[in-house]
């Protein structure tokens, strides 16, 4: 009988039985269409500020001449972000409610700092991307869009804001909610919720609105304390980057030989056949420890040590694979966005990180860029500058083992870096973007491994 050391069960529930379903979410939007403020009224109304907090936040809007509490400064936590009423970093926060725990990304709106939202939506299972019921769908709404449709992200609320600025009128509403729709679909957005707010007033945030008595849908604290998050593990393929070597060497453990790191998918169990790549051995998990206690099973994203039947040249970086396994390869295709204000051009060297393995890349050619307006892919392009969404070929000096990116988000994305002082440039998505099919123009001729290592 399997052992479960953390004393959680794959369904999420402990022995207790205390619910610990988990979601993490990413709150997006144009400049002052108030996501800080949307942030702070969730925390107030679901009762997660401290009192301390409050107080503080109570006392900074009564210096500034405000009667009442300006909640967005319960996550305008840089002194440039309160100075200028704006969200410039990636502010994380930690609240539960009895049915549901959270993690929040309440990322920048400003089209400087877009790159940002790559960062908080990276892991976050749905986006909140709000919208200014007086302008309605704007190009940052759109770019904030396909950020989230690029990383995969499952479910996407749209939350049209200051509706009390525009008399809680209905066809206004509609309209964006029609419009957003429409393009969150040629994305290949399936999920996408509208919810109309009023965070300063507090209308549709965590109770319903009095005034917008013509809508039926839930609440935005209802909707995420319900939305479906995670995913069976058992159909995943299990996919585990070795992190570490553990050889201690001792007298008490002579011949020990485990391999440590965190699952990044998958369920693995002892007895499993596996794949080592990109060398391609194959062998037996003839033990699972978690926490020092051994186990039977492991599943995502739980860290663990495994032992294989056989002694495999196994180090840092290498992948092992349950299942049918990636096919390790050095040539690379795939979407990219541009994080760096240092422009992307082809035939720059640079690193290329996959899970726990970095090796030197070369770009070989930026076959397109995606115009955000209208999705159309734009070939010819010479770079790609920041905030750019591009597809990109690249040739890695040493193969790796990646999942396309619709298959799997933790083993189909890398990340881009300069070698010269370790800055990241890029996050990279292992093949096509938006269920597109663009066409690449690429040199078929092979460089010299000089050209590009």
């Amino acid at each position: 009988m399997s052992t479960t050391p953390t004393g959680i069960t794959p369904t999420g529930i402990t022995r207790t039985g205390t619910a610990t379903s988990l979601l993490r979410f990413a709150t997006a939007g144009s400049v002052d269409d108030g996501k800080s403020t949307l942030v702070g009224r969730l925390l107030h109304d679901s009762k997660s500020v401290l009192a301390d907090q409050l107080e503080a936040v109570e006392r900074v809007s009564l210096s500034r001449g405000q009667e009442t509490p300006d909640l967005a400064l319960l996550t305008d936590g840089l002194r440039a972000e309160r100075e200028q009423g704006i969200t410039i970093d990636v502010a994380y926060r930690y609240f539960a409610t009895p049915r549901r725990r959270f993690i929040l990304a309440d990322t920048p709106g400003h089209v400087q700092y877009t790159r940002n939202m790559v960062t908080g939506a990276s892991t976050a299972e749905l986006a909140v991307v709000l919208v200014d019921a007086r302008n309605g769908v704007v190009e940052q709404t759109r770019r904030h869009a396909a950020v989230a449709a690029l990383l995969r992200v499952p479910h996407v609320v749209l939350a049209v804001n200051k509706m009390d600025l525009v008399d809680y009128a209905e066809p206004v509403f509609a309209a964006i909610a029609a419009e957003f729709t429409a393009y969150a679909a040629s994305l290949g957005i399936g999920d996408v919720l509208a919810v109309p707010i009023s965070a300063l007033a507090g209308d549709n945030v965590v109770e319903p609105s009095a005034h917008m008595d013509w809508y039926g849908g839930p609440t935005l604290l209802e909707h995420l304390e319900t939305v479906p998050v995670g995913s069976d593990p058992s159909a995943e393929p299990t996919r585990f980057p070795v992190q570490y070597v553990i050889r201690p060497q001792t007298e008490e453990h002579p011949d020990y030989r485990g391999y440590a790191g965190q699952l990044a998918s998958g369920v693995l169990r002892v007895g499993d056949p596996v794949t080592v790549l990109p060398s391609g051995h194959t062998t037996t998990v003839t033990g699972i420890d978690v926490l020092g206690r051994a186990t039977d099973i492991a599943w995502t994203p739980q860290s663990v040590t495994v032992s294989l039947a056989d002694d495999i040249d196994i180090s840092r970086g290498d992948l092992i694979a349950a299942g049918p396994a990636p096919v390790p390869t050095k040539d690379i295709e795939a979407t990219v966005s541009h994080l760096n204000e240092r422009p992307l051009r082809a035939g720059d060297k640079v690193l290329l990180k996959h899970t726990t393995r970095t090796v030197r890349a070369l770009v070989k050619d930026i076959s397109y860029r995606i115009d955000i307006d209208t999705l159309e892919q734009r070939s010819g392009a010479d770079g790609l500058n920041v905030n750019d969404i591009g597809h990109v070929v690249l040739r890695t000096a040493e193969p790796l083992a990646l999942d396309d990116y619709t298959d799997n988000r933790r083993t189909g994305s890398f990340l881009l870096i300069d070698p010269a002082d370790g800055t990241t440039l890029t996050a990279g998505m292992a093949g096509e973007a938006f269920g597109t099919t663009g066409t690449t123009d690429t040199d078929d001729s092979e460089p010299d491994e000089e050209d590009w290592v």
